[in-house]
C-alpha cells in the first residue's frame, strides 16, 4: 500500500472528525495506507495554500519520516492551493474530490459508469489546467530587425487549446452517454407499462445494499447468476442493478441497487450519476439501508437524504432499514412503523424486509370480484399474471374471479367487476 499523510482544516464543523475518518477510509479504498493525520484549526482555510506555512512544514517533516510522498486533503482545493501546498510540502497533493474520482474510476465496470466518470474527471480538470501554460503560445510570430515585420497576433495559447480540446471531448462523451440513456429509457418504459411496482435501495456506500438485494433474490429463489456484486469496501459497484422479484403469493416488484453515497460527494459526480440514480427517482418506494453498527450512522442518513434531494428525489415513501444489527446489541429482526432493524445475512431478517416492503407498495391493493366472459380470456390471463387470485368459479357466461389487485389493474378491468 502507498504511504500517505491526510490533512484537514477544522473550521469547528460538527462533523469534522467524521469526515476525517471517512477520508482515511477513502484513502484505504484507494490502496493507500494513512501514516499520519495533520489537523489545523482555523477560521477559514488559507486562501493561497489551504494550511499555514508552519503547518505545511510539519506536513513536510512527517512526509519524510514516513516516506510518504502524497498528501490527501479533506476539502476541494483551488488550482493555486494545490500548487502552493505542493511546493511547500514537496508532496503530491490529492484533494477529496480527486480521491473520490480516482476510486470511481477504478470501480467503474459498465460503459455507462465509465463515461460518467470520464465526464466528471474532465469537468474537474478544466479549472485546474496550469495557468503557466498561458505563457506558451501556439502559432506565435514576432517581427525582427527595426520593426519592419510586425507581430501577427498572439495566436492561441496552449491553455486555450487544452480547454477547447477538453470541452470537445466532454461533448462527445455526453453524446455517447445520452445514447445509452435513451436505450435504457426504452427498457424502463417497457417495465412501466407492465404495471410492476419498483423499489430502490439507497444509502451510504458500504451500508449493505448489495448484500440486502442478494438476500431478497435468494428469498424468491433466484439463481446465483442473478446475484449482484458485493464486497466489504467503499463503492464496491457504481452500476445500478435492476431485478424482478416474484413471490409465492403472486406478488411481483422490481428491486434496484443504486450507487452508494458519501459525505461531500463532488457536485460533478452527483450530476454525472443522475442517470444512474434515475431508478431511485422513479421508484414507488425507497429503502434506505443504514449501517447501524457505525457510530456515525445518523450523519450517513443526513448525507443520503441531502444527496437524494440534490438529484431531485423527493416525496417518495421511504423505509429506514438499519442493517448490520448482528454487530450491535440491538435485537433483530424488529419492525417499528416504517423502520426495520435487521442483518442482511439473516434469512429471517430478509423475510421481515419483504413483509414491510409489501405492506408499503401493495397497501392500496384491494380484493375485487370480476366476471370475465369466456370471449375475453386475455383479461383473465392478465389477472392471473398481475393479480393475486384468491378464488375462481365457472358460470355459463364466464369466469368469476376474486382477486387482490392494484388500483391500476382494477381500473383496467373495472367493467368486469361484479357488485
Amino acid at each position: 500500500m502507498t504511504p500517505v499523510i491526510i490533512c484537514g482544516v477544522d473550521l469547528n464543523q460538527p462533523d469534522f472528525d467524521y469526515t476525517m475518518q471517512e477520508l482515511a477510509n477513502l484513502a484505504e479504498a484507494c490502496d493507500m495506507e494513512v501514516k499520519d493525520t495533520v489537523i489545523q484549526k482555523l477560521e477559514r482555510p488559507v486562501s493561497a495554500s489551504y494550511v499555514g506555512r508552519g503547518k505545511a512544514e510539519e506536513i513536510k517533516t512527517q512526509g519524510k519520516i514516513h516516506d510518504a510522498k502524497i498528501l490527501i486533503v479533506n476539502d476541494e482545493l483551488t488550482p493555486m492551493q494545490i500548487r502552493n501546498l505542493g511546493d511547500l510540502t514537496d508532496m503530491k497533493i490529492i484533494d477529496r474530490t480527486a480521491l473520490i474520482l480516482e476510486i470511481f474510476a477504478s470501480r467503474a465496470r459498465s460503459k455507462e459508469a465509465k463515461l460518467q466518470v470520464q465526464i466528471a474527471q474532465l469537468r474537474i480538470s478544466l479549472p485546474r489546467l496550469h495557468t503557466d501554460n498561458d505563457k506558451v503560445k501556439l502559432d506565435q510570430q514576432t517581427g525582427g530587425g527595426g520593426g519592419s515585420f510586425n507581430s501577427r497576433g498572439g495566436g492561441e495559447t496552449k491553455l486555450e487549446k487544452d480547454r477547447r480540446v477538453i470541452g470537445k471531448r466532454i461533448s462527445i462523451l455526453k453524446k455517447e452517454l445520452k445514447d445509452i440513456e435513451e436505450k435504457q429509457n426504452v427498457t424502463r418504459k417497457q417495465r412501466d407499462a407492465s404495471g410492476l411496482r419498483s423499489v430502490a435501495l439507497v444509502g451510504y456506500t458500504n451500508a449493505g445494499k448489495s448484500t440486502t438485494m442478494n438476500g431478497l433474490l435468494r428469498a424468491c429463489g433466484k439463481d446465483d447468476d442473478k446475484q449482484v456484486f458485493e464486497k466489504d469496501m467503499l463503492f464496491a459497484t457504481l452500476d445500478t442493478s435492476v431485478r424482478r422479484l416474484h413471490f409465492k403469493d403472486n406478488k411481483d416488484f422490481l428491486i434496484s441497487d443504486t450507487v452508494g453515497f458519501v459525505s461531500h460527494l463532488p457536485h460533478q459526480l452527483v450530476q454525472a450519476f443522475k442517470s444512474t440514480l434515475s431508478e431511485a427517482a422513479k421508484a414507488d418506494l425507497l429503502v434506505q439501508v443504514i449501517d447501524v453498527s457505525d457510530p456515525n450512522y445518523r450523519d450517513m442518513i443526513k448525507t443520503t437524504e441531502e444527496t437524494l434531494k440534490e438529484i431531485g428525489v423527493e416525496n417518495i415513501p421511504m423505509i429506514y432499514a438499519f442493517n448490520k444489527a448482528d454487530l450491535t446489541e440491538a435485537p433483530y429482526p424488529e419492525i417499528l412503523g416504517n423502520q426495520i432493524t435487521y442483518s442482511a445475512k439473516d434469512p429471517a431478517s430478509i423475510e421481515k424486509i419483504v413483509e414491510l416492503i409489501k405492506e408499503n407498495i401493495f397497501k392500496d391493493d384491494r380484493i375485487v370480484t370480476f366476471k370475465i366472459p369466456f370471449s375475453e380470456g386475455r383479461y383473465l390471463d392478465e389477472l392471473n399474471v398481475r393479480g393475486t387470485v384468491l378464488e375462481t368459479a365457472y358460470e355459463e357466461d364466464g369466469t368469476v374471479v376474486s382477486a387482490n389487485v392494484s388500483p391500476e389493474l382494477h381500473s383496467r378491468l373495472s367493467r368486469f367487476e361484479t357488485h
